[in-house]
């Protein structure tokens, strides 16, 4: 991997069958509401929006039934078994986010857009979650990020785990971007994701 500039989280992703679900499912967990999203056209997705203080936000997506389909695979594994299975039991972590100042184009890096926002953003060609969701996609903010527009709803992220089969491997990449922030990588069967929030109700883990 070329040299890149130091990289901090941007956001969390948390994925359900519905956005409607999603939303309530985690405004059930965290006592707080959701400010709107929007739609993404390239990927027949929308999403729900949630601040975690300036720096960093929290996103529910879900693909749009009202959306028309994609001609690529969608993004965060969306349309892979695996994650249609895991959504069958509820709404879900899956991913995380990491923005950078600046990416070197690559075929997986992609120009996007939704309403006001323009942002540059890594996604594997097939759809996949890189490293099974615990390594980050990388993000580069064209217009100021969400967390400066949203309002704050007192939700702050305390830690964020990720197990891997080969915790060694995902610390070596997080160390080739210079991740500045605080994530704890253990070894684990296979990749899992947990985030620590604190919120105005107290700890709730996602």
């Amino acid at each position: 991997m070329p040299e890149l500039p130091a990289a901090a989280l941007d956001h969390l992703v948390i994925a359900a069958r519905t956005l409607q679900e999603g939303q309530a499912w985690l405004e059930g967990r965290l006592g707080v509401t959701l400010a709107p999203g929007g739609e993404h056209t390239q990927f027949g997705t929308h999403n729900a929006l949630l601040s975690l203080g300036p720096d960093a936000y929290l996103e529910v997506i879900a693909i749009n039934p009202h959306a028309p389909a994609p001609s690529r695979p969608r993004w965060f594994g969306l349309d892979t078994p695996e994650i249609q299975d895991k959504l069958e039991n509820g709404p879900a972590l899956i991913h995380w986010v990491a923005s950078v100042p600046s990416l070197p184009p690559t075929p997986d890096l992609l120009e996007l857009s939704r309403g006001e926002n323009r942002w540059a953003l890594t996604v594997p060609q097939d759809g996949s979650l890189p490293g099974g969701g615990v390594q980050p996609s990388l993000i580069v903010w064209h217009t100021p990020p969400p967390p400066t527009r949203l309002p704050d709803a007192g939700v702050r992220l305390a830690s964020l785990r990720l197990g891997t089969p080969d915790p060694d491997r995902l610390r070596a990449w997080l160390d080739a971007v210079h991740f500045a922030g605080e994530v704890e990588v253990y070894e684990a069967p296979q990749p899992e994701l947990a985030a620590l929030l604190e919120t105005p109700h107290g700890l709730v883990t996602l």
